[in-house]
């Protein structure tokens, strides 16, 4: 457990010191109400994110610009920017299709399948990925896109899910509202942004009466095919909760000043220890685990103390 304390410590450090590179692309709707859909709500992931910090480097693509070759050529370009020690966020907004074996994101032009979007993931040197998939049929991708380190989040569980999915709407909504950051620590994680859409869009299909024809569904571990509650006893979603997407309220000024981002780094050390703690709990002794967990809990709290002042 000191180990992986350790090594939690330092890739925390170093994180709160990288970039976070987003790359928003929004494909072909197939009809103006789609077209309009789909470029408002990358429009709008845009300015959320512009607004959210000064370690963001943003990419959108839209409407024409949106084609297969633009897309290869930006990831190309992030790859050449881009280093080991920052993350990398690729957001896909639109329609898909799945023939049985290959997924694929509608563009104007030629089409962006799941195996060309994976090899020019695999050449981007980000050691930590999240591909979140909004499209119809976006299940369809996860055989392709998972690898370890890379969180993928889609809309849909299967590729046969064909229907337009109402899930982007929400996690655009993720990212702006503080309510999807349940644990009240100022940042806005991959999979709370994920249990918030996720929520939301049932509550959708349940408020239009209607049958759910989308089920979004989460894989961090590289190995399965995604998983609707993620949780220690499925041990999905310890790394999507690791993952800072957004960070809200004072949280975005801190960054700037280097004392309180010493401070932020050392918060979020704490909270990763802790969440690698809740994942390791079934293996452990319970006076162990307790013991532990206090300990954590006693120095982020004199951590937060600090922060405020």
């Amino acid at each position: 457990m000191r180990l992986i304390c350790t090594a939690i410590l330092l890739l925390s450090a170093t994180s709160l010191q990288a970039a976070t590179f987003y790359l928003t692309i929004a494909g072909l709707g197939g009809e103006p109400d789609y077209e309009q859909r789909f470029a408002m709500l990358a429009t709008e992931i845009d300015s959320i994110l512009k607004a959210a910090g000064p370690d963001a480097r943003i990419e959108t693509l839209k409407g024409p610009a949106a084609t297969r070759e633009n897309v290869r050529g930006m990831i190309e370009k992030i790859a050449h920017e881009i280093t080991a020690q920052d993350a990398f966020v690729v957001m896909l907004i639109g329609h898909g299709s799945f023939d049985g074996v290959d997924y694929k994101m509608n563009l104007p032009g030629p089409d962006l399948s799941a195996g060309e979007l994976a090899a020019l993931l695999d050449r981007v040197p980000a050691a930590r990925q999240l591909v979140v998939n909004m499209t119809s049929s976006s299940g369809g991708a996860i055989e392709a896109l998972r690898k370890a380190n890379r969180v993928l989040i889609t809309a849909t569980k299967t590729g046969t899910e064909r229907n337009a999915t109402v899930f982007a709407r929400y996690w655009v909504e993720a990212l702006r509202d503080p309510a999807a950051d349940v644990d009240k620590n100022e940042t806005t994680s991959a999979l709370e942004a994920f249990q918030y859409a996720q929520h939301k869009t049932a509550e959708y299909y349940d408020s239009q009466k209607r049958l759910a024809t989308e089920h979004s569904v989460l894989e961090d571990t590289g190995k399965g095919s995604g998983v609707r509650s993620p949780s220690p006893d499925n041990s999905q979603g310890l790394r999507a909760a690791q993952f800072p997407l957004v960070r809200l309220g004072a949280a975005k000024s801190l960054v700037d000043n280097p004392e309180k981002r010493k401070l932020l780094g050392q918060k979020e050390s704490l909270e990763r220890q802790i969440d690698e703690l809740k994942y390791a709990k079934a293996a452990m002794a319970p006076d162990a685990y307790r013991k532990q967990l206090t300990a954590l809990l006693l120095e982020l709290a004199r951590t937060q103390e600090e922060l405020d002042k």
